[in-house]
């Protein structure tokens, strides 16, 4: 549970207050330079974590573990992987600790050697291109005293960057002096300010003691104190995790694990209970759904008090405030004793107050406490107790268990939670937590001031940087929460409109500055788009957009702060409000772009300007349309895109929904005429809206595949130029037969794509000979044009040039301009065409949208199949698999092509699956949502828990209204039939807003309509829904038939359903084929929560890092890829604080090379906290939490922890099985783990169990001759052979050798080693046999044949098959081996300075054939800034895996 102590404490300031600006700017250096310590101290687990919301984490971790300090000097910023937490670095010990104890280590401890170049960049990197200053960053230790009231001196090391403010975080963390709130810090009898830097204290030195002194109580402080002690008595009970609130989230590591896994001692083989669970055996067919939350029983902590609450006598009245009343608390102890208490500003006392008797006089005897835990533990032994107990407990938990996340994360799946008497909760609930949550007491914060403020933040230098990203992350953090929670007031109806004589679906809503609207098409706005299915969508398009100018962060160009969120049925769109913007009418405000979709168009030269420079990354067009009067008006953005200047003198734009240009493919146009292949696939599909935009990763892949073919097509015509007899003739051939080869070539790529990829990484890394002699050609025939351009050819070259543009379609003649016009195929607007074969021309801009979607059917779609062909990364759910198709440019909407192509290949059967499923899922969301907006407050559980059972049962589905609704009815007057009536609509009571604006599109319809919806009737509409929106044929009626045709799991349709539309159920197992009643009540139906969806803010300086790391891991450099990736780490936590996603991403890459470096211990630390962060901010059945479970239990086995290594495994199987069924390539992985660690323990029939099922399905999806199955047979035989079962074993060993033979060779080493173990086994089965027969020609009993001695294999032998089997192979080599392999680079190298040859080739025939020669290289430079923007967002989060396929392949 976190502690709300940033924002509440009283000197808090927010950076973009406008109250506050002026002081926050000033104190800006010392709060950036303070919080540095993070990038370069040690963590320690001890500490005070802080996240990015500034909340502190509630409690102190368990004692630090890892190794001794390595620093060097000057120190460099790199976080110890051993660590179990990071934190704000302040290392710490009691003066009553031994001496050997007394040296506090460094916090400026380095990991392994630096990189003498300081930054570790590589060549080329932006990491280079700006000199970093990472020194500036650096800090001096200091080591001081504090003395608490009542507890022992504390010795601890700071940073002199660190604020005061950072000691009170770490004080209220530690178990000694967490129950203190209000204090101050004094150094010689003077106070210290709050936000001074240490280094800024003359006084303080070296051993300087500061001391607590406890200062008197305000009203603020007073509830901030009672909140703080609320917080650490429920510091234990996950209820806050599962109602989704404060942040706070599940993690179940420890519980699996059982305590800290560093904690943990080797355990000998024969110790070790091994046993798997009967779900986590192969062969389950439904997995069950309690396992998913372990140990839920015991979660909660002991109980300290039955009753912490306010007072009913609040507030005091006037002659108590005189003297000194803050606020009075009702206490009921665990031994039932009831106590009135009294706050003042010395503390709380006990007052003789009762329920029905106000008497504030002091209790005889009184006693008066300055910290509310003392008093309770004074009047209460069982509260000191049980808060003794809590507080053990909670120092046992690590410290990423504590720290509350960036964003929230909901559960799908929750017990039975108990429901307590909370004050606190109910003030939360009914209350904008005013005094509290905002930085100024009594004021609302202005949102759109404070976004826009810290986008102003200098960033020339580093740490102005950091400062900047850290601010702009921690306000849209808080804009995204309190966004999340008006969204749902609003449909809650808890806000009343601004607009309340409208209709429900066109009323608007203002909540705490920020405004909110409803996904309805208000006054017919998008008519001619698509109505309300345009409406529902326009908001994603929008945020999309928001999230692209943000990336490309034009100064001076201002977006709003965008959320959009889905609740109950409804998309509700969050913003922040412009200053101004109500006063006036919209008309007047708009001063760039349309409000009519063209019909009247303004321009504005600042507007121009900046959205030039946006532009010029986006690959946006400026273009000229005509206004009303018939003059031409140029645009650099879309019509749609408004511009409005604020009161502020800002300049914003919003309505980006048009940023990106058309999809072709699903707009019927008379004017567009699609190839003849797109047309044979069924193409143009007719969409319900018309606002299909392509995707930015697909203009980027585009114009990237359209300049290699530029640049190929250039060598070859500059060959032809150099040829000694030139013709008219051969020129014309040329074309031709380049565009042959190229199409010979994708000819045989798509034939390759049906054959099994093996080799995958060695084709990488091994250009084939083709392609070696066509870069050899390239490089040749440019280095000759080159030396005749510089002579006389400069007219030839430039024809050249001309040539290769008309080839590849450039919107330019004699540049390579690929830019897209937003607005070409839009109607109502008319477009100023320019001259044929210019880029104006409308005709060219329109054949280059039709290119672009051609190009998503033709390349993108095999290339994404391809890629998952040879399974290095398979997506696991739905939710992947979307990332996976958008990362190639691929929308959602072309998921039933992706489908058609995936059912015609036996080997992506998996994929297909997971796909069927995604498709499903998100046509019965489209159902769903109409449903929910027809169906009353009142019967929300049981319409939802009807909808399910219509899902996913085929028994009883009557829709029967509770008892207790029914006698609701009856005492309310209700008209309402039980089941039908379709003509009473009534809306609940005093509901003022859209909670029941919801009839579906097709007019208004019965609140009771639904309850005639049945399992025949949903499954008919999803097949409509898979037909109209996907064009493809789902040709199931019913759940069982989906599950008998596509493989599908019930349960898995459940999971991914819940968690699309923001359902919790009950956490149960359901019986699916219940024949006699109703698989769902409504008493399964928990809660439902908000889908968010908001653009998570970059950390830039983290990321250059981060991919310059991946490189140098590529390259083999591993030491130096660690210290760069440990840079990246510290920006990040500096950044985005303990707990983010991208952190994670980090710590994963550090613990596997950690591994890889020798050093499996530090791995093993690393990786936990991987799993957890994983869990706490993905979700605990993430695909990413089972990856990291899996990396986790191979380094545990590493580390002699086997039993816990196999636990590990069997929670990633039951994730994967429960999520994706057993089906699946990531399975057999896992399986195979299980059985070799199983054999190592002598548990030889669980584990040829678990190593069957491998086999089976590498044979699947590998092949039947891919190395992983002969591994897959050569491991079934060794467990064979330990049974005694030789012939079976010698059988599969053959199959393993055959293998090995046809695909590497008879002298390779495999096949060596496979003849070999062919060899012993033949050898044990002959003597098997000939014992058999003397026994026989004996006549002896079988019982009297010796025991088999079989001797199980050694621990490191299993460690380096579970190595081999995770793409780990530590290889030894020789000095000879080492020469081999630098000669080897260096040609590398070179290969690689040919290819940047003929691109500065190519650029300078560009130059010479252009007096402004830099045109060109300004659109390949702008290509790679819009690659690098757009992949930022996601490439921490996914980019390590290629890294990761190096160093498995290193």
């Amino acid at each position: 549970m976190a502690l709300e102590t940033d924002a509440k404490n009283s000197n808090a300031v927010a950076p973009g207050d406008a109250a506050t600006v002026a002081t926050t700017k000033a104190k800006e250096n010392n709060s950036s330079a303070g919080k540095k310590q993070q990038q370069q101290q040690q963590p320690n687990q001890n500490q005070n974590l802080v996240n990015g919301n500034g909340n502190a984490a509630d409690g102190p971790a368990a004692k630090k573990k890892g190794k001794k300090n390595r620093n060097k000097s000057p120190p460099e910023p790199a976080a110890e992987p051993v660590e179990a937490s990071l934190s704000n670095g302040h290392a710490e010990k009691t003066t009553s600790e031994e001496g050997g104890d007394t040296a506090a280590p460094d916090t400026n401890a380095n990991v392994g050697e630096k990189s003498e170049d300081g930054g570790g960049a590589a060549p080329g990197s932006e990491l280079e291109t700006e000199d970093i200053d990472l020194d500036a960053l650096h800090e001096v230790g200091i080591t001081v005293n504090i003395s608490s009231p009542g507890a022992d001196i504390l010795s601890v090391q700071l940073s002199s960057m660190e604020l005061v403010q950072e000691i009170h975080q770490l004080l209220m963390d530690r178990e000694e002096t967490c129950h203190r709130t209000c204090f101050s810090l004094q150094l010689d009898n003077v106070t210290l300010d709050n936000f001074a830097e240490l280094k800024t204290i003359e006084q303080l030195e070296q051993g300087s003691t500061i001391r607590v002194v406890e200062e008197p109580y305000t009203m603020r402080e007073a509830r901030i104190h009672v909140r703080h002690v609320r917080d650490l008595l429920k510091n234990l009970d996950p209820a806050d995790a599962y109602n989704g609130i404060d942040c706070t989230s599940l993690t179940y590591l420890n519980t699996i694990t059982q305590g800290d896994l560093l904690d943990k001692k080797k355990t000998r083989p024969d110790s070790v209970d091994c046993t798997p669970p009967e779900y986590v055996t192969p062969g389950v067919s439904e997995p069950p759904l309690l396992p998913l939350h372990p140990n839920i029983k015991n979660a909660k902590g002991p109980q300290a008090l039955k009753v912490l609450t306010t007072s009913a006598w609040n507030p005091p009245p006037g002659p108590r405030k005189l003297h000194g009343d803050l606020m009075y608390l009702y206490v009921v102890t665990m031994e039932d004793k009831r106590f009135h208490i009294s706050a003042c500003s010395k503390g709380f006392y006990i007052n003789q107050s009762t329920d029905d008797t106000f008497n504030p006089k002091p209790d005889n005897p009184s006693h008066l406490s300055h910290s509310l835990i003392d008093l309770l533990s004074h009047i209460s032994p069982s509260f000191r107790r049980a808060f003794q107990t809590i507080q053990k407990r909670r120092t046992t938990r690590h410290a990423f268990e504590r720290v509350a996340t960036p964003y929230q994360v909901y559960q799908w799946a929750s017990p039975v939670l108990e429901h307590t008497v909370d004050a606190i909760r109910a003030e939360d609930a009914f209350s904008s937590k005013l005094g509290y949550e905002e930085h100024i007491p009594g004021q609302t914060r202005d949102w759109n001031e404070e976004l826009q403020t810290t986008r102003e933040l200098p960033r020339k230098t580093l740490p102005e940087r950091l400062l900047r990203e850290r601010a702009i992350f921690k306000v849209h953090g808080d804009f995204v929460t309190a966004a999340t929670r008006g969204a749902m007031a609003v449909i809650d109806g808890n806000v009343l409109a601004i607009n309340p004589g409208e209709d429900a679906k066109m009323q608007m809503f203002i909540w705490n500055n920020i405004f909110f609207s409803l996904g309805f098409d208000v006054r017919d706005h998008y008519k001619e788009l698509g109505g309300d299915a345009a409406a529902f969508v326009a908001p994603r398009y929008d945020l999309h957009g928001v999230r692209v100018y943000n990336a490309v962060d034009v100064e001076g160009l201002y977006t709003l702060g965008t959320v959009v969120i889905d609740y109950r049925g409804y998309r509700v769109t969050a913003q922040s409000i412009i200053p101004g913007i109500l006063e006036r009418e919209q008309e007047q405000s708009v001063v760039y772009g349309s409000i009519d979709f063209g019909k009247t168009v303004l321009s504005h030269p600042k507007y121009l300007d900046l959205l030039r420079q946006a532009g010029k990354h986006l690959k946006i067009l400026p273009h000229a349309v005509l206004n009303e009067r018939d003059e031409p008006v140029e645009l650099c953005s879309s019509v749609e895109c408004k511009g409005i200047i604020g009161n502020d003198g800002r300049h914003y734009i919003l309505d980006l929904l048009r940023t990106f240009p058309p999809d072709v493919n699903f707009l019927k146009l008379p004017e567009v005429q699609l190839s003849k292949e797109l047309v044979d696939m069924g193409f143009p599909i007719e969409h319900r809206h018309k606002l299909c935009c392509l995707r930015q990763e697909l203009l980027e892949a585009f114009i990237e595949d359209r300049y290699v073919s530029f640049i190929r097509i250039a060598a070859v015509h500059l060959q032809q130029l150099n040829a000694k007899k030139q013709s008219e003739k051969t020129e014309e051939k040329a074309l031709p037969a380049l565009e042959e080869a190229e199409k010979e070539s994708s000819e045989t790529k798509e034939a390759e794509a049906e054959k099994p990829v093996e080799k995958k990484e060695e084709e990488k890394q091994q250009p084939s000979s083709n392609e070696t002699k066509t870069a050899e050609a390239m490089v040749n025939a440019i280095r000759e044009a080159q030396s005749n351009v510089a002579t006389s050819n400069e007219v030839q070259a430039a024809e050249v040039v001309k040539r290769a543009c008309a080839a590849v379609g450039s919107l330019k003649e004699k540049e390579f301009d690929f830019r897209f016009n937003p607005d070409v195929f839009s109607n109502g607007i008319r477009h100023v065409d320019g001259e044929e074969g210019t880029c104006s021309s409308l005709a060219k801009q329109k054949v280059l949208v039709q290119d672009a979607a051609e190009f998503l059917v033709v390349k993108q779609i095999p290339a994404f199949i391809k890629e998952h062909l040879a399974h290095s990364s398979p997506p696991i759910d739905g939710q992947s698999l979307t990332e996976s198709l958008h990362s190639h440019g691929i929308n959602v909407r072309y998921l039933g092509k992706v489908i058609k192509l995936l059912a015609q290949m036996p080997r992506m059967d998996y994929l297909h699956r997971i796909a069927v499923l995604e498709l499903i899922v998100r046509a019965t969301k489209h159902i769903y949502y109409t449903y929910m907006q027809n169906t009353e407050p009142l019967h929300l559980s049981a319409a939802i828990s009807h909808f399910l059972n219509c899902l996913l049962t085929t028994g009883p589905v009557n829709p029967a209204v509770s008892s207790e609704e029914a006698h609701k009815k009856r005492s309310n007057g209700n008209k309402h039939n039980k089941h039908k009536s379709k003509g009473n609509k009534q809306q609940a009571s005093g509901n003022q807003n859209g909670s029941s604006a919801g009839s579906s599109s097709g007019g208004s319809s019965s609140s009771s309509d639904w309850t005639l919806v049945t399992p025949r009737s949903l499954w008919q509409q999803i097949r409509r829904e898979a037909k109209s929106y996907w064009d493809w044929e789902l040709d199931c009626d019913s759940i069982e038939t989906a599950v008998s045709k596509y493989g599908i799991l019930r349960i898995s349709l459940l999971r991914a359903f819940c968690l699309k539309v923001g359902i919790q159920v009950l956490l149960r197992e359901y019986n699916f084929e219940s024949k006699h009643k109703p698989t769902f009540g409504d008493e399964d139906i928990v809660n439902v929560f908000p889908v968010v969806k908001h653009i998570s803010p970059r950390a830039t300086d983290a990321y250059n890092f981060y991919t310059t790391g991946q490189a140098k891991i590529q390259q083999g450099m591993f030491k130096e890829g660690y210290e760069l990736i440990s840079e990246a780490l510290n920006l990040l936590n500096n950044v985005f604080g303990a707990m983010h996603q991208e952190n994670g991403s980090c710590l994963r890459m550090l613990a596997r090379l950690s591994y890889l470096l020798g050093d499996a211990q530090d791995a093993l630390a690393i990786q936990q906290r991987a799993v957890i962060m994983s869990e706490r901010v993905n979700g605990i059945d993430h695909p990413s939490t089972i990856l990291e479970y899996t990396h986790l239990s191979l380094y545990s086995f590493a580390n002699g922890h086997v039993g816990m290594s196999l636990k590990l495994l069997y929670r990633a199987r039951y994730l994967m099985v429960l999520i994706c069924g057993e089906d699946h390539p990531e399975v057999a992985l896992i399986d195979s783990n299980i059985s070799l660690i199983l054999h190592a323990l002598g548990e030889y029939e669980l584990s040829l169990r678990f190593i069957e099922h491998a086999l089976k399905l590498n044979i699947k999806y590998f092949g039947s001759k891919a190395m992983h199955v002969a591994f897959s047979y050569h491991l079934m035989a060794r467990t064979q052979s330990c049974m005694g079962d030789f012939r079976s074993a010698l059988n599969n060993e053959k199959e393993t050798y055959s293998i090995y033979k046809s695909q590497v060779g008879e002298k390779h080493e495999k096949t060596r080693d496979s003849a070999e173990c062919l060899r012993l086994l033949t050898q044990q089965a002959v003597l098997l046999q000939r014992k058999m027969n003397d026994i026989y020609s004996n006549g002896k009993l079988t019982s009297d044949l010796p025991p088999i001695h079989i001797t199980p294999p050694s621990m490191g032998s299993v460690l380096d098959m579970l190595n081999t089997i995770n793409g780990i192979l530590f290889v030894q080599i020789s000095q000879k081996d080492i020469v081999k392999v630098r000669s080897e680079i260096e040609k590398h190298f070179k290969a690689n300075s040919a290819e940047n040859e003929v691109n500065d080739a190519i650029k300078s025939i560009v130059a010479a054939a252009n007096n402004n020669g830099d045109t060109e290289a300004e659109t390949k430079d702008a290509t790679k800034d819009n690659k690098d923007l757009a992949g930022a967002s996601t490439q921490l989060t996914n980019g390590d895996k290629d890294a990761e396929t190096a160093v498995a392949s290193s």
